[in-house]
């Protein structure tokens, strides 16, 4: 199950991401939180929670999940404005993520070349998956940091995955098999191996009580939360969980989104409009 650690101490704000993250200070260390009070609300959290949690369950490289609760009054003193009504709105469950020091952005000019092309596969195997629309060169929201063995890839920031739930009336069987476009953008797509054989790596490893279980370590609270203005979309966490449950497993039922990013892999770019403006 995911730890449960309360914050102590706003320590200090990651400008970097427009949810507006934050070194804090909690009785298990020093963890990178993401709070619910900012703009892009618990849908985010619940992304993070739950593509987090499936990519922990595969192996990948993540920096350990946890739920972060933030108790009234915490950052009291936080001069900033537009903090304190982050702090104010994120009472309750959070999410954190372990720091990793001494990490620093990814850049693949300068560090395709120590990834491993089988660990590029995997993680675009889990964007395409979980429809993650932000591991782009543009952001990458991956870190590099030394390792034992040398420079260690960690994956971060899943908040723009899983799409579909900011509409859940739309999704249906088809939705969910919809193949997905955006994949030629990532980052990792020119230096990864063969896409299929990370489908058969992983995709029995979801099989079974997996998913439930990554379903179960989310909070309740955030699984019933509606953004402001809307009502929620269920009546209780255990319909939330059921329809996560039913839309991977019609994702899961089809080959078409692996078949259309294989197909992106091998496919060169095009370059005749580039061609042409020259």
């Amino acid at each position: 199950m995911l730890p449960t650690h309360t914050a102590q101490r706003y320590a200090q704000p990651l400008r970097e991401g427009g949810s507006l993250p934050a070194l804090v200070e909690t009785d298990a260390g020093l963890e990178v939180v993401k709070f619910r009070g900012a703009g892009q609300g618990a849908r985010a959290l619940l992304a993070e929670l739950i593509v987090g949690g499936i990519a922990q369950a595969l192996g990948l490289p993540i920096p350990t999940l946890s739920v972060v609760d933030v108790p009234d009054g915490f950052g009291r003193a936080e001069p900033d404005p537009e903090i304190q009504d982050i702090l104010k709105g994120s009472v309750g469950a959070n999410v954190g993520l372990a720091f990793v020091p001494g990490a620093f952005a990814y850049e693949h000019a300068a560090h395709a070349d120590i990834v491993d092309p089988d660990l590029a596969a995997d993680v675009v195997w889990l964007d395409a998956l979980t429809t993650n629309i932000d591991r782009t060169p543009r952001n990458p929201n991956l870190l590099v940091a030394r390792g034992d063995d040398g420079p260690q890839l960690w994956l971060i920031d899943h908040g723009a995955a899983l799409y579909h739930h900011h509409n859940w009336p739309s999704v249906d069987t088809e939705r969910a098999q919809t193949p997905f476009p955006a994949i030629k953008d990532h980052v990792l797509l020119p230096i990864a191996s063969d896409l299929e054989a990370a489908d058969a790596r992983h995709r029995h490893a979801l099989e079974g009580d997996t998913l439930r279980r990554v379903l179960e370590d989310v909070p309740d609270s955030l699984l019933v939360a509606a953004p402001p203005g809307r009502e929620p979309d269920f009546e209780t966490a255990g319909q939330a969980r059921d329809a996560y449950l039913r839309f991977f497993a019609d994702r899961l039922s089809t080959q078409r989104w692996v078949d259309q990013a294989e197909h992106a892999r091998t496919t060169p770019p095009d370059t005749s409009a580039l061609a042409y403006r020259r």
